[in-house]
């Protein structure tokens, strides 16, 4: 087994995983410590190290709220368990599982970015572990980076020390050079630098829509798979902050925090800069470098200013649902003329008003904007026949409790770490979790999810999303076509959110 590679900083040696037949290399530094002098700069290299780096342990988390502390927060429960795991500013490095047992194999590489609204998260998550995608023939790769006010900051300051370059969008920045490293030194891993796929789930999966339409970033992945990243969906991917509106923010934090000039705020203990900006009040998050992201991500796809590359984009069906927040047909017919305006009437008509039953009205009404978003860009992408883009939906029983398919339960079934969780899985969802893992690394083998199941039996066909069949995989208790999916009012949300976007 490959248990030592000669990265070019050094060599690294892991450790056998659970199956002794993978390596798993742990807290590999790919950047300097964004500490001290670079805190708040794009991510520098890092300085080679003498002898062996024992890979054996996850590095420190991002500065970030401690986990496993709110009771009523469902993350703390599923995950978020462990108050006491190691938290640092010092957090750029990145975790390989492999099966290679040469350098020389050129396996597929698929590389994670966490989700956590860019204010949380991290690689350690025990759902993560990339044990089980590595045993289907991938070399598997999940890259921290920075968050909250340490990833997503900008200020005059910090613009005018970078005139040329990145001025804010460090977290971003951050995954680029994870990637990147990756390019440089997989093929040590027994990977090939030339068979990318990167994919993450919300705001990872926000990240990941943010690569595929940066120029910064063309050329150096081949796939990408987006889960609840929203798509199209209004708030999710339109409406970053211009730089000089972010700007003006970060002068008004640095008001907060009662400094005056950037060297100032690089001499303030990393705790008491987040505790102030937690105080502050500002969700810190994506901004319109002019770098990075060089304008909207559903603004550069309608004009084709994107890699174009195959995709898996999909959602969880209990995730972000609008219901029309009403008592009576009256409350509904005007939130309805309210949201939609001149195609109110056709909203009304598909939510069945004449049955009076405003319960049930309220249910028709209901809308998954993830969802909604996720078809937009497939019904444009139908249309341009731009690339080849597979839908689906998740929403399978999920025991324990009455949450359904919340948002992020998919994560233990594409990782296919049932075994992990809390939750009285059974048969069935290990066989759902086993197919799903299947489908992601048959992706990013060769662009296509479909294939053969452990026993050798084809699974249920996969089929892109296209003009002549808007074909949506729902992951239920099996994975088949939906026969519901899109409906009627899925189909009037397009309709009606494209014509805002001034769309044909």
């Amino acid at each position: 087994m490959l248990r030592r590679a000669v990265t070019e900083n050094g060599i690294v040696e892991g450790l056998p995983a659970s199956d002794p037949r993978i390596t798993v290399f742990k807290g590999i530094p790919f950047a300097a410590p964004p500490v001290g002098e670079l805190r708040w700069k794009p991510p520098q290299p890092c300085k080679d190290w003498k002898g062996v780096l024992k890979a054996y342990t996850f590095a420190p988390i991002s500065i970030q709220a401690t986990p496993g502390l709110d009771p009523n927060n469902i993350y703390t429960k599923e995950w978020h368990v462990d108050p006491d795991i190691p938290m640092s500013e010092d957090c750029l490095y990145l975790n390989i599982w492999t099966p290679a047992k040469h350098p020389d194999e050129k396996l597929p590489v698929m590389i994670w970015f966490f989700g956590g609204g860019l204010q949380v998260g991290y690689t350690s998550e025990m759902e993560f572990d990339g044990e089980r995608i590595a045993r289907r023939g991938i070399v598997f790769v999940s890259v921290n980076y920075r968050l909250n006010v340490f990833g997503f900051f900008a200020h005059p300051q910090i613009s005018e020390e970078n005139k040329n370059g990145p001025k804010a969008n460090f977290g971003l920045l951050d995954q680029l050079a994870g990637i990147e490293w990756v390019r440089r030194n997989i093929s040590a891993f027994g990977g090939d630098p030339n068979n990318i796929t990167i994919f993450g789930q919300s705001a990872g999966g926000g990240c990941v829509t943010a690569h595929i339409t940066s120029p910064v970033s063309k050329g150096l992945f081949q796939r990408a798979i987006i889960q609840s990243g929203g798509g199209f969906a209004p708030r999710f991917n339109q409406g970053y902050p211009d730089l000089s509106e972010a700007e003006k923010i970060g002068e008004e934090f640095f008001k907060f925090l009662g400094v005056k000039s950037l060297d100032e705020a690089r001499r303030i203990d990393a705790r008491i800069i987040f505790e102030k900006s937690e105080e502050f009040g500002h969700r810190w998050g994506f901004v319109k470098d002019g770098f990075y992201i060089v304008d909207d991500p559903v603004k550069l796809i309608i004009k084709d200013n994107w890699h174009k590359i195959p995709l898996i984009i999909g959602h969880t069906a209990n995730e972000f649902v609008e219901e029309p927040n009403v008592e009576t047909i009256e409350e509904f017919k005007e939130y309805a003329y309210k949201r939609f305006g001149e195609d109110a009437e056709e909203y009304i008509r598909l939510c069945n008003v004449d049955n009076n039953d405003i319960v049930q009205i309220r249910k028709k009404g209901a809308i998954n904007m993830f969802e909604i978003g996720n078809l937009m860009w497939c019904e444009h992408n139908a249309k341009t026949k731009d690339t080849t883009i597979y839908c689906y939906c998740f929403d399978p029983e999920i025991p324990g409790d009455d949450a359904g398919s919340f948002h992020s339960s998919e994560l233990w079934f594409v990782f296919e770490t049932l075994a992990k969780c809390w939750r009285p899985f059974v048969g069935k969802h290990y066989d759902l979790a086993r197919q799903m893992c299947n489908y992601w690394t048959n992706f990013a083998k060769k662009g296509d999810p479909n294939g053969n199941d452990a026993d050798g039996t084809p699974m249920p066909e996969w089929r892109p999303y296209t003009e002549e069949e808007a074909f949506v995989m729902l992951f239920g208790d099996k994975p088949c076509k939906d026969p519901n999916r899109p409906t009627e009012l899925m189909k009037f949300m397009v309709r009606h959110l494209f014509k805002k976007l001034k769309i044909d």
